[in-house]
């Protein structure tokens, strides 16, 4: 589809086709989990490259060299490929771009946009305490700021400061917060390059977002502050040299609780992988759910990629914090489930029933009868698991309550009935088992729990005719046998 044309500020431009195609980028630090937060940063990332005709990049910000770890790493790639977000080209690390970040410092303190700050941190701390002591907000007002090289000095350690203005304000037109105004007398001029030499995070963000071509930074809004500062560095490279173009903005509204407090662990602020490997989540549940935490087309809820990606638009994320809702997500769930192919479900609960051995054919096969009852695939292997049972089975409580000496009795019959049935099939075994209630003047459910227990030792379980026909003439018949021979051994 046609991109909507915008200016550097964010404004639109009438329609037109932008002259720089559509760039974002999701950049997370590897010092944990891809939590659901990040998730749905690099999804809507993810859905405006492609709604505007765009590329999406990866960026691993691992400046931090203490905290990023390379299982974190591999961790949050993990995660985006199981959603589907990985990236269009190869992913940039941020760290090994340290000396491209470093040239840029150069450039600006050449050019007097930047300084050598010599403050000690012993003078930054009394000044910090004196501020709190007189009740006003601590900035960094450095004598250094307008010192010539002549009165540095020599064999001192230093950082590099940007000059930020002292005068006048700066207004983002972000997409998703509208009109946000600082004056420059708030920002303070921040370190840019560290004493040994290495670049900060507010500095290589922004190196970085220039040289891969950014357009759009769509992030959390607790960075909206860093982007009134990121913009003092692109403003001096600006004059110091062509091609640096101020970003579009778009600062999403972080997720908050069930409740409205902020998210954590109990509303289900867990990594990307325990949606998948605890809870049992399918990918297109999690999608569909992410996508409309914050942001919707009309009523609709189920929303396919490609529907996403021909409507969705960052202006129509919300200014509110979402609330997230895991039982919203889990009734998604169970829809995707529903709709999910027999054989792939197959193949992602297999792993999670507890039995020797599963075999595939009829676990595919039982996926119809399963899945209608299921929220997740945990459900499902459990659901499943009676198909794999070793005789004799264990019985849950209600099984074992069904089993009365008159209950097994019964079975007898059942299994009598039964290992005459020509035809091993859903309508004559019903057929069957109605004509024998009727003969014995009972109601269908008096034969059908019991032969529920026995089939599958457990009280709860899809129809049981389906049970018959999934396990069988001959492990039906043995299983029913199994229960009603315990009438002759004495069992009550």
């Amino acid at each position: 589809m046609a991109s909507v044309g915008v200016n550097g500020d964010g404004s639109a431009t009438d329609g037109q086709i932008i002259a720089r195609p559509v760039v974002t980028r999701f950049a997370p630090s590897p010092t944990g989990y891809l939590h659901i937060g990040g998730a749905r940063t690099a999804l809507f990332n993810w859905l405006y490259a492609r709604a505007n005709g765009g590329k999406y990049l990866l960026r691993i910000e691992d400046t931090d060299r203490a905290r990023s770890t390379e299982p974190a790493i591999e961790a949050i790639f993990d995660g985006l490929n199981w959603l589907g977000l990985g990236g269009d080209e190869a992913p940039v690390f941020q760290f090994a771009r340290s000396d491209r970040h470093a040239q840029v410092a150069a450039r600006l303190l050449d050019s007097g946009h930047a300084y050598r700050c010599y403050l000690t941190q012993e003078e930054l701390a009394a000044r910090r305490e004196a501020a709190a002591a007189e009740k006003r907000p601590f900035r960094v007002v450095s004598e250094w700021r307008d010192a010539s090289p002549d009165q540095w000095p020599e064999g001192k350690s230093y950082v590099v400061r940007v000059k930020a203005p002292r005068d006048g304000e700066v207004t983002i037109s972000d997409r998703v917060q509208g009109d946000v105004t600082v004056a420059n007398a708030e920002l303070d001029d921040f370190v840019i390059l560290r004493s040994d030499g290495t670049p900060t995070y507010m500095l290589a963000v922004v190196v970085d977002d220039h040289d891969m071509g950014v357009t759009h930074v769509i992030r959390g809004d607790d960075h909206l502050n860093n982007a009134f500062r990121q913009l003092v560095i692109i403003r001096a490279m600006q004059t110091i040299e062509g091609g640096w173009e101020d970003p579009v903005y778009a600062h999403i509204p972080l997720i908050h609780g069930s409740d409205g407090a902020k998210l954590s662990k109990r509303h289900g602020a867990l990594g990307v992988d325990a949606y998948r490997d605890e809870m049992g989540l399918l990918p297109e549940a999690v999608f569909n759910y992410l996508l409309r935490l914050g942001w919707g087309h009309g009523d609709e809820e189920i929303i396919s990629r490609e529907q996403a990606i021909a409507w969705f638009d960052i202006v129509n994320v919300n200014k509110g914090a979402s609330r997230f809702d895991m039982k919203k997500l889990e009734n998604l769930n169970g829809h995707y489930i529903r709709e999910a192919d027999d054989a792939r479900l197959a193949a992602l609960v297999a792993p999670k029933v507890t039995a020797e051995t599963v075999d595939m054919d009829l676990l595919t096969r039982a996926m119809p009868v399963l899945k209608v009852r299921a929220k997740d695939l945990n459900e499902l292997a459990q659901g499943a698991g009676f198909l794999f049972a070793q005789r004799p089975l264990p019985l849950d409580a209600k099984a074992e309550s069904l089993l009365t000496e008159d209950a097994r009795a019964l079975l007898a019959q059942i299994h009598t009935a039964f290992a005459d049935e020509a035809e091993w099939a859903i309508e004559p075994l019903e057929a069957r088992l109605k004509a024998m209630a009727a003969d014995l003047t009972l109601g269908l459910g008096k034969l059908a729990q019991p032969l529920r227990a026995a089939l599958t030792g457990q009280g709860t379980s899809p129809g049981i005719f389906d049970v018959l026909v999934l396990l069988g003439r001959d492990e039906s018949l043995a299983r029913i046998a199994a229960q009603a021979s315990s009438v002759t051994a004495g069992h009550s």
